[in-house]
């Protein structure tokens, strides 16, 4: 499983309905564990971004399909970070040319 970060800024639409984000990011879970990601924490966030998501993913594509899928309800643009850990980023030096 790859981690990825997900980012998100309040759209005009969710920015008007705010009061409903605790709401958007239970759902947001489930619609994860459909596209086989696996949701670990939600923040929201002051400063550029609105919202901060944590998540497991089997590869990009799945990452691709919950992206696509949160912003598709109108209420956050996302965008989102495929994060390397403290544990695997001495693999990745080791590559280095």
């Amino acid at each position: 499983m790859a981690t990825f970060i997900m980012l998100g800024c309040f759209t005009d639409q969710g920015i008007r309905k705010v009061k409903d984000t605790a709401k958007w990011a239970e759902a947001s879970k489930e619609m994860a564990k459909k596209v086989g990601v696996t949701v670990k924490d939600v923040y929201w966030t002051l400063g550029q971004f609105d919202i901060a998501a944590v998540c497991d993913a089997p590869d990009n594509a799945s990452a691709s399909a919950l992206a696509f899928s949160v912003g598709a309800q109108g209420n956050v643009r996302t965008q989102t970070l495929c994060a390397i850990s403290q544990a695997e980023i001495g693999t990745v030096l080791s590559k280095m040319a």
